[in-house]
């Protein structure tokens, strides 16, 4: 299914390798075409609406490039490392913990010392892929890229996260923005890490898109008002095993330390449900604290069942207050605010979600194989384009006509003509890439003003009025309510 997903994305303009003309460019780096950026476009327009609206948070746009001091208090500088082994023939780099994880087929821990990962090299006989030689020798590399600013070429970093910048404008939005505890902060953006060894597309880049909120809170007040909406739902857990269970008897069990997390676990596990994942492939991964970052007191990674296997698209990490007190104290700012009297340094429970790695889970999720038909069953509302408009013929005023009804509905909805080929040709295409609808311009338009649309994931044909399009379009293409969102998760 990976190969299959690439090959599409590479041949309809999804997305495909940065300056794939240059046979030499280096790997982790990836353009979208024209089908993938009105894709990504309308996932992160649904994550507004879905998260940052629906919570009434508020979105900044940082800046990429931050001075070595912000780097020095989160820690990056001494912590942002992963374990790396070079071939001592062929001089080839690799992650030792992704080698292994693909020999054993189980997930391999990140914070192993260098000999418990040489041990294991030795163990399973992990060789070089390039050249087949025995590896051993682990070090750490750290995976920040530095840049030079000005003449002086004064030492910062691009960011290896989004969040830091959201942690850093913190007390300025606190005050300019008159909010009050908790709130959300929320920040699409890219992000850069310099990985040893990237492979498998959209799933391990150099360059990210992250889609990031920071919950701000006191955690004396956790309960109550909104925190109460989702207690009685329940959510797949997973840890040694999964289970399917309620709030409460998560935090009788210790998975789960208070309302508040529960409650915007909950809301990114509807956000993926609407995104068009099926609710069985999803599940959270309870992360033990040899597996949490230095950081996190509380860590769950949002996974979803793909090809290649469970793969994460969200970390969801309760900080505590190690980020403000860190930069509070390095910067010589004053972090602490007051809430209900109480001055404090707020806690944060993060939701940190990899955008590319989701659109490539959507796609992969979406791809349909019925006796011979391929098509892309994507959300109608996440589609690259809504719908197709195609002449029957390329004469006697038919495809000027649909020409004119293809500008018309442009105006309102991603619409996009073809007029090559077969009209069985033009399905297959606009199915391939998930066109939810097709409209078609016949002889019999002229005798009653009437078009076809053609469902994608039925086939099933029906003829509607011209006058009556664009509204009924806009109707079968636009998010779903609330109550309906309801419905789908009951």
């Amino acid at each position: 299914m990976f190969d299959e997903v690439m090959r599409v994305a590479h041949q309809r303009g999804f997305f495909f390798k940065s300056a794939e003309s240059y046979p030499n460019s280096p790997a982790g780096f990836w353009d979208y075409g024209p089908l993938g950026v009105s894709m990504k476009n309308k996932f992160i327009e649904l994550w507004r609406r879905e998260l940052v609206k629906r919570d009434g948070m508020i979105e900044i746009d940082g800046s990429q490039i931050l001075p070595k001091a912000v780097f020095v208090a989160s820690g990056h500088l001494e912590s942002f490392s992963d374990p790396i082994v070079r071939c001592r023939k062929c001089g080839s780099f690799f992650r030792p913990d992704k080698l292994l994880e693909e020999k054993t087929k189980t997930q391999i821990p990140e914070k192993l010392s260098n000999k418990e990962y040489d041990d294991m090299l030795e163990k399973y006989d992990i060789r070089c892929e390039n050249c087949g030689e025995k590896l051993r020798g682990t070090t750490r590399f750290n995976m920040m890229f530095r840049v030079g600013i000005g003449a002086a070429e004064e030492e910062a970093y691009l960011r290896p996260e989004t969040c830091q910048t959201i942690f850093v404008d913190f007390p300025l939005l606190f005050k300019t923005q008159r909010v009050k505890l908790p709130v959300g902060i929320a920040q699409v953006g890219k992000s850069f890490r310099n990985e040893i060894a990237p492979r498998q597309g959209l799933l391990r880049l150099r360059e990210i898109t992250q889609a990031e909120i920071e919950v701000f809170f006191n955690p004396k007040r956790t309960e109550g008002g909104k925190f109460e909406l989702f207690i009685g739902s329940k959510l797949p857990l997973y840890k040694e095993k999964e289970v399917v269970i309620g709030f409460s008897e998560a935090r009788d069990m210790g998975l789960v330390s208070n309302k508040l997390v529960w409650y915007y676990l909950k809301m990114i596990f509807d956000f993926y449900v609407k995104a068009g994942i099926p609710e069985k492939d999803i599940r959270f991964r309870v992360l033990s604290d040899e597996d949490r970052a230095f950081y996190s007191r509380e860590a769950f990674d949002l996974e979803v069942k793909l090809s290649i296997g469970w793969t994460e698209l969200v970390a969801c990490n309760y900080r505590g207050d190690y980020d403000l007190t860190r930069h509070s104290s390095v910067s010589g700012t004053d972090f602490s605010v007051d809430d209900q009297g109480e001055k404090l340094i707020p806690h944060v429970f993060e939701l940190s979600m990899g955008v590319d790695r989701s659109i490539y889970a959507i796609i992969e999720k979406s791809m349909r194989e019925e006796k011979g038909r391929k098509y892309l069953a994507v959300k109608p509302y996440l589609a690259p384009y809504h719908v197709g408009v195609f002449p029957l013929v390329n004469k006697d005023g038919i495809d000027l006509k649909a020409l004119e009804l293809s500008s018309l509905l442009s105006n309102c909805l991603d619409t996009f003509y073809d007029d090559s080929g077969s009209i069985g040709r033009r399905y297959a295409r606009a199915d391939e890439v998930g066109v939810p609808y097709c409209v078609t311009v016949d002889y019999d338009t002229f005798k009653d003003e009437t078009v076809t649309i053609r469902d994608r994931d039925t086939r099933v044909q029906q003829r509607v009025k011209i006058e009556e399009l664009s509204r009924k379009l806009e109707e079968m293409t636009r998010y779903p309510d609330i109550a309906s969102l309801s419905m789908q998760n009951k």
